[in-house]
């Protein structure tokens, strides 16, 4: 047990390596806190990220941590994913292609008494990654200005939870974190070694300290011998992060080659919103698992930071994020979890959901987002548990998002996410005859 400890702590470690590294190409994760990230993993993935109501022994749910309870006696799950992707972007005519790898997720539930179940891990919170040009031409002897605009960054969260079966059908359950991170944007304008025109660079930094705190609570009502329905609800505590927000402006002159930097602080603008969600789930047979969920998040209520040209400041504004939508459906059908045919063990999932922005990009919406995924539920044997829901699963998923707004870039994105659930027995005393 103190080497399977040892190794599951050590992949932790790994995980918070791995996920400084950037998971987007999007030029939208420029504004606010960057693109959210879908905080399922790989059972719920091929459902296209339900899980508000979902209870089962033998996966990792941190949708919702009063699903914590659901675990299986004497049983260890932990469950590290990774995701590729393949993203089109087009505005007007013109079209780019972008592709990149990342490490997703790396959590953990164990049973610690009758009726509470304790999960951890760590998962991304936000993702920053950009790097673009635009070209203009000023009427001023017909010089040409070049902004490069780029940025890299992100929050993660480090998280532990418990979840608690007060009655057979309740179960309610509370999740803290640490939330870290940081981002860096820059807008830089350049010009012909002809030009008289001064270049100027602006940046924009923060360095995020701070926690996360969530509470849910799920009830599981069997409706006849072989059907029962799953209510959940989860809130998600909102507030300020406790870091200052700097905007960097570096003027250079264009005759003389000389600098002037000027580096403003915002003082605490930075927040999380109050998250709600509900969702509700019907299993028959423990054969089929349908599920919808939905959640809105009160970004509207918050100010961000930006850079007032006519006062000449960098302070909190008002007006800039607006509240966030989303709705997901799925469904998980397997055959036969029992069978000793081993198709009849594969879990086949397909859902698809609609999210709403929550930033405003020059006055307008944000680009509005549209998804389908489908997936694969791989049992693997191993030497000693090769039957019923003792095995880990090796779960495989595909999922396309579209995010559009009127006069705004236009994504397509492609993405396989593949996660690999271990479940093992590390409480079971052995006997001798």
């Amino acid at each position: 047990m103190n080497r399977r400890i040892i190794s599951t702590m050590t992949a932790l470690a790994v995980a918070i390596a791995a996920l400084a590294q950037g998971a987007t190409r999007s030029p939208y994760s420029q504004y606010g806190l960057g693109v959210l990230s879908d905080q399922s993993q790989g059972f719920t993935r091929g459902m296209n990220g339900v899980g508000l109501a979902l209870r089962r022994g033998n996966i990792v749910n941190t949708l919702n941590p009063a699903a914590f309870s659901a675990i299986d006696s004497l049983t260890f799950l932990f469950d590290v994913g990774v995701a590729g992707q393949i993203t089109n972007f087009k505005e007007g005519s013109k079209r780019v292609n972008s592709r990149n790898a990342s490490f997703e997720y790396a959590v953990g539930s164990f049973r610690l008494l009758r009726g509470v179940g304790i999960g951890f891990g760590i998962l991304p919170y936000s993702n920053i990654g950009y790097d673009y040009t635009s070209t203009s031409t000023l009427g001023l002897q017909g010089s040409t200005v070049t902004e490069t605009y780029s940025g890299s960054g992100g929050l993660h969260q480090l998280f532990v939870g418990a979840g608690w079966r007060i009655i057979p059908q309740l179960s309610v359950g509370v999740s803290a974190g640490y939330l870290w991170g940081t981002y860096s944007k820059s807008v830089t304008s350049s010009n012909g070694s002809n030009s008289v025109v001064n270049s100027l660079a602006k940046s924009y930094y923060a360095n995020i300290n701070s926690y996360s705190l969530e509470a849910g609570a799920q009830w599981q009502q069997q409706l006849t011998a072989t059907d029962e329905i799953t209510l959940g609800a989860t809130v998600g505590i909102g507030h300020k992060l406790g870091a200052d927000a700097y905007c960097s402006i570096q003027n250079i002159n264009a005759i003389t080659s000389t600098r002037d930097t000027t580096v403003m602080a915002a003082a605490n603008p930075l927040s999380t919103p109050m998250t709600y969600g509900v969702g509700a789930a019907w299993n028959h047979k423990g054969r089929l698992l349908v599920e919808a969920d939905a959640t809105l998040q009160k970004w509207g209520s918050l100010d961000f930071p930006a850079y007032d040209d006519a006062r000449g400041i960098y302070t909190a504004t008002a007006g800039l994020l607006k509240d966030r939508y989303r709705v997901n459906a799925g469904m998980d059908y397997v055959p036969d979890p029992m069978s000793q045919k081993y198709l009849h063990r594969v879990h086949y999932k397909v859902g698809a959901g609609m999210a709403t922005p929550y930033c405003r990009i020059n006055g307008q919406d944000g680009p509005r987002e549209m998804s389908i995924s489908a997936g694969l539920g791989l049992p693997l044997q191993n030497g000693w548990n090769s039957r019923g829901n003792m095995r880990p699963v090796l779960n495989i998923s595909a999922q396309w998002t579209h995010a559009s707004a009127t006069g705004l870039i236009t994504e397509n994105t492609f993405r396989i996410n593949i996660g690999l659930t271990f479940n093992e027995r590390w409480f079971a005393k052995w006997k001798i005859d």
